[in-house]
């Protein structure tokens, strides 16, 4: 795998935890789910417990071992996300396809974690080809402002970790069943997309009553996937992507053409499906994806035609109240500057966007 090696000193995640365990026994790195069974995908948890010396924690980076495959990591609201490629040592089927080269870092960064509070940090991948019994490493950077701590230690074939000051997270790996379901897709991201990640990836509540969501005022949106006109703007195409259970973050999707003669801009968009709904927009250079937030909207050009499409710009939904199912719904309001309000209803796809 190649992987460059620049982290500073690391980041220490602790898996969910009583306050007993925080008083002192795992102060360091660790997972929420400790094993992991082969060749299943996995939502692979981080928990940072504290931060360098008091100094609150600005970047977190971690490094995938061979054999967790098909990373995606989850978005993080006030964190930016950076997600370098390489080559893997072998090749790894994904639905009949060969891969070879994927995620091999994320980065989280220019954030802002209080010494006084922990956080999670979470990465979805399969684990692949690897033999029960092995512990697969995962060495964490944790950086607050120039102070730098590293959790990358790791015992020899065999050895004992536990009397290691500063060890690497240990997944390891065990034989199991099939749990009868492999979601290689994860909330928002598609690996496979044109710009090499896809970060929106999910929607879709049943607006019948099973998530429980009152829709009884939305009754102006159209059908979901139809084309919904406001002023010179037609919105039409909307939809999202199937997401895990328990994934908080999601996406959607939707093409807005600007019939007039004058400029126009999504201002911002929410949902009763999320806590908050955000514009990201993504670009890769030098197999490095960058995600960030537009903060002042998107524009529409006159006579032009944009689309929020997969590994482009696109909705991430954060805080996600139900996780979105193939074949639910979920509405959106969207505002423009200039036509105002557009009710949207997005249709939910498989994990694929099908």
């Amino acid at each position: 795998m190649k992987i460059s090696k620049t982290f500073g000193k690391t980041f220490a995640l602790a898996a969910l935890l009583s306050a007993t365990a925080f008083a002192g026994a795992e102060a360091h790195v660790t997972f929420l789910n400790k094993e992991a069974t082969q060749d299943s995908t996995i939502l692979a948890t981080l928990q940072l417990p504290h931060g360098c010396d008091g100094k609150a924690t600005t970047e977190v980076r971690v490094k995938l071992p061979e054999g967790f495959v098909f990373a995606k990591p989850q978005p993080k609201a006030g964190w930016e996300l950076e997600v370098s490629k390489g080559d893997y040592q072998k090749s790894y089927d994904n639905h009949g396809d060969k891969v070879k080269s994927g995620a091999v870092e994320i980065r989280w960064k220019n954030g802002n974690l209080s010494d006084d509070f922990y956080d999670t940090f979470v990465i979805q991948g399969k684990v692949s080809g690897v033999e029960a019994g092995t512990s697969l490493a995962f060495p964490v950077t944790q950086m607050c402002g120039d102070t730098v701590e590293a959790w990358d230690q790791v015992a020899k074939e065999g050895g004992d970790a536990h009397g290691m000051k500063s060890p690497a997270p240990l997944l390891k790996v065990v034989a199991g069943e099939d749990q009868g379901h492999d979601h290689d897709d994860m909330a928002g991201m598609d690996m496979t997309s044109k710009t090499g990640m896809d970060m929106t990836g999910k929607a879709g509540m049943d607006m019948t009553g099973k998530t429980g969501m009152d829709t009884s005022g939305m009754g102006a949106a159209a059908p979901a996937g139809e084309t919904v006109k406001a002023g010179d703007l037609e919105v039409s195409g909307g939809f999202a992507k199937a997401m895990l259970p328990g994934q908080p973050v999601g996406g959607g999707f939707f093409t807005v053409k600007n019939n007039g003669q004058t400029d126009d801009r999504l201002l911002s968009v929410t949902s009763p499906a999320a806590g908050e709904v955000q514009l990201h927009e993504m670009v890769t250079k030098d197999n490095v994806m960058r995600m960030r937030q537009l903060k002042d909207g998107i524009a529409i050009a006159a006579g032009q035609t944009l689309k929020l499409e997969p590994g482009n710009l696109h909705l991430m939904f954060q805080k996600v109240k139900t996780p979105f199912k193939q074949g639910d719904t979920v509405p959106v309001t969207l505002t423009f500057e200039k036509a105002g309000k557009v009710e949207l209803v997005l249709q939910v796809l498989s994990a694929q966007g099908k």
